[in-house]
């Protein structure tokens, strides 16, 4: 028979012990936060003179080229893993077809020829490869009537197209090309474009998991969208979470260099089954809408605003992404410099 007359001498379990002091705390810390994980979204607007602040975003403007190039620089030497570029062309220049995309004189171009002039391969050069930006309608893709005369994006057609903007980016110097539009055998056609055309060394980024969620406003105001409805008929049902698996499967399969999922506070779960699943880097986007509330919530008051940063960034991280799109990218890695994760 056991002896239990020294049960109570048993020693007590007390997991504060390592969280005493702050050496402790990092010493054991199960995730890590640093600047070569962040990359920052920016935006190149044509027509403009001087940087344009974005009312929903506090903090964040459309730049012009040379004020994106001085801001790449900053990432670069602030030691960020990259920077994505998102280009916002003159309403005269959009058209049913996003042609001026895959312009080379267009602002997206433009700015991606700049930035990787300034940067050369000092910081990870990506671009948005979508068309709502471009197009007068707002749409991801090209519009088509479909049965019953109801308008439609053409997924094949959307996929030439995507073809020609990924080609015309990766010659503009992007390092990395990422189709956002969920259009179907997108990262196949794109990767097959880039290889026939000789930038084989461009890698992709796929929007694998992309939800049509609520918290886009802010970024629309940002590229001065056009759209009019919503993008529930490509992009993914908030309420599906197996779908995911498939999207992010089928990406894989065609080649993709990265997965992304996007949005990320709210997809979380995703997020940790897409890491549990891909055998490449993942990606999350903290999306504009994410930025807005914490940023709204601060200025009120209500919130500490650098705490709250930070704890979202390490959400996202503990969740399982390698890379953190998010527009606090450069407010991080100066407080991580300052000696954040010591605290």
């Amino acid at each position: 028979m056991k002896d239990t007359s020294d049960i109570s001498a048993a020693p007590v379990a007390r997991p504060r012990r390592l969280r005493s002091t702050p050496a402790m705390r990092r010493l054991v810390g199960e995730t890590s936060l640093q600047p070569r994980q962040l990359v920052l979204p920016a935006f190149v607007a044509d027509g403009i003179d001087e940087p344009h602040p974005i009312g929903s975003l506090p903090g964040v403007v459309q730049h012009t080229v040379g004020s994106l190039r001085r801001e790449a620089a900053t990432a670069a030497e602030a030691g960020l893993g990259g920077i994505m570029l998102f280009g916002v062309p003159r309403e005269e220049d959009k058209d049913a077809t996003g042609s001026c995309g895959a312009d080379p004189e267009g602002i997206l171009n433009r700015a991606l020829a700049a930035v990787r002039q300034e940067v050369g391969d000092d910081l990870v050069v990506m671009a948005d490869t979508c068309l709502d930006e471009f197009t007068d309608h707002g749409h991801c893709g090209v519009l088509a009537t479909g049965p019953r005369g109801k308008t439609v994006v053409d997924n094949d057609a959307t996929l030439a197209a995507y073809a020609e903007l990924a080609v015309a980016q990766a010659a503009a110097g992007a390092h990395v090309v990422g189709p956002s539009g969920m259009m179907d055998g997108q990262i196949a056609v794109i990767r097959d474009a880039l290889d026939a055309q000789g930038h084989s060394d461009t890698a992709v980024l796929a929007y694998s998991a992309k939800y049509a969620s609520a918290f886009y406003g802010p970024f629309r105001e940002a590229v001065g969208s056009s759209l009019q409805g919503d993008r529930k008929t490509y992009q993914q049902d908030p309420a599906n979470r197996r779908e995911s698996l498939r999207e992010v499967r089928l990406d894989l399969e065609e080649g993709a260099d990265m997965v992304m999922v996007k949005p990320a506070m709210s997809y979380l779960d995703v997020l940790r089954q897409t890491a549990e699943l891909s055998d490449v880097p993942v990606a999350a986007y903290q999306v504009s809408g994410e930025y807005a509330m914490i940023s709204a919530a601060a200025e009120k008051g209500w919130i500490d605003h650098d705490p709250a940063v930070m704890e979202s960034l390490l959400s996202i991280r503990r969740a399982g992404a390698d890379i953190v799109l998010t527009y606090w990218a450069l407010l991080a890695a100066r407080l991580l410099r300052e000696g954040w994760g010591a605290r």
